[in-house]
């Protein structure tokens, strides 16, 4: 690297900055203080942000308009909603490719890449998540980097919304366990995300003389974090202890996984959003199934140096978010 060229990545782009996932990346890099951010949102939106935030009115119609908000990026991070129109994101990829951005953030967040594993996501009933990355992998010829985040299923995201989801109807002291429900798969709180992503793009681009952790240890690759590895089973548990309760104080049903699984593909065929719920989380619980990359691939956790995080905390979080109304009310 030469000496005029930059050594870190410093002004961030964010598209998503007041949903879930996207808050969270943008509280964490606010409090990192590494970077110059951008949130991108639609000429509607009246979110406010803090005033170290630049606020920039994206028409995502316009490819003109997607690419003066990203022009003079480094880095773009992607979170966009599920209904989001398919062909948007790989527009917002083309266009930051455009403009010069270095690195690109897509919007998959879930379990391993191919690059990693035999497996891909890619059962089309219920989307190819991987296309996300495959988006950023067209990408590369134009000079572009990804960095994908492989974060696995939100856990207070999952077990907060509701009985479809990871089984749990926390409010009504329901769960539906998949076959004993002692299969562990990886999860990750919404802050560990935020952390993870603030930690690597803080990291100098590439490595120097002395080595040490660089951006580019993760160029074109999954970076890999989990808060837990966890069973249904020890979340009940850990759900007892947050509320005080007992086996005895849940309505406890067993379910198969692969009859949930189809119980769910029955259900998105008929249009209910529950049954891409039902589908997707019983294809990562079934046994011999996708959920536990930690034991194959491993995680990021210790080299970024995140802290280690307590169940019951992240749990009493969900229950708190419950409490206030979060979950499905279709």
């Amino acid at each position: 690297m030469s000496d005029s060229t930059p050594t870190h990545l410093r002004k961030v782009a964010l598209i998503g900055g007041t949903g879930n996932l996207g808050s969270h990346f943008l509280s964490a890099l606010l409090a990192a203080g590494n970077h110059s951010i951008t949130v991108l949102t639609r000429p509607s939106s009246t979110a406010t942000f803090p005033p170290a935030v630049t606020v920039t009115k994206v028409d995502y119609d316009s490819d003109a308009s997607i690419q003066d908000a990203l022009r003079g990026h480094d880095v773009l991070i992607i979170t966009l909603p599920a209904q989001a129109p398919p062909d948007q994101h790989p527009r917002i990829v083309a266009a930051a490719a455009k403009v010069g951005v270095k690195y690109i953030v897509p919007n998959y967040y879930g379990y391993a890449l191919s690059t990693r594993t035999a497996w891909a996501p890619s059962d089309t009933a219920l989307g190819n998540f991987e296309r996300f990355v495959d988006d950023a992998r067209s990408a590369e010829k134009d000079g572009v980097k990804w960095i994908a985040l492989v974060c696995g299923f939100w856990y207070e995201f999952s077990i907060g919304m509701g009985e479809p989801w990871a089984g749990f109807d926390i409010a009504g002291r329901r769960v539906t366990l998949l076959d004993e429900g002692r299969k562990k798969v990886n999860v990750s709180t919404w802050e560990l995300c935020g952390k993870a992503m603030a930690k690597v793009l803080s990291l100098p681009i590439e490595k120097t003389n002395g080595g040490g952790l660089a951006l580019q240890d993760w160029d074109n690759e999954g970076l890999y974090i989990s808060s837990f590895l966890v069973s249904q089973r020890e979340i009940l548990d850990s759900l007892h202890r947050v509320l005080g309760t007992s086996d005895e104080d849940w309505t406890i049903r067993y379910q198969p996984g692969r009859e949930r699984d189809a119980e769910g593909m029955k259900e998105l065929g008929e249009g209910k959003m529950t049954g891409f719920a039902k589908a997707l989380y019983a294809k990562i619980f079934e046994e011999g199934g996708r959920g536990d990359y930690e034991t194959g691939q491993g995680i990021d956790n210790e080299k970024l140096g995140l802290e280690k995080e307590e169940l019951d905390v992240a749990t009493k979080r969900a229950v708190a978010m419950v409490e206030g109304g979060f979950g499905y009310r279709g």
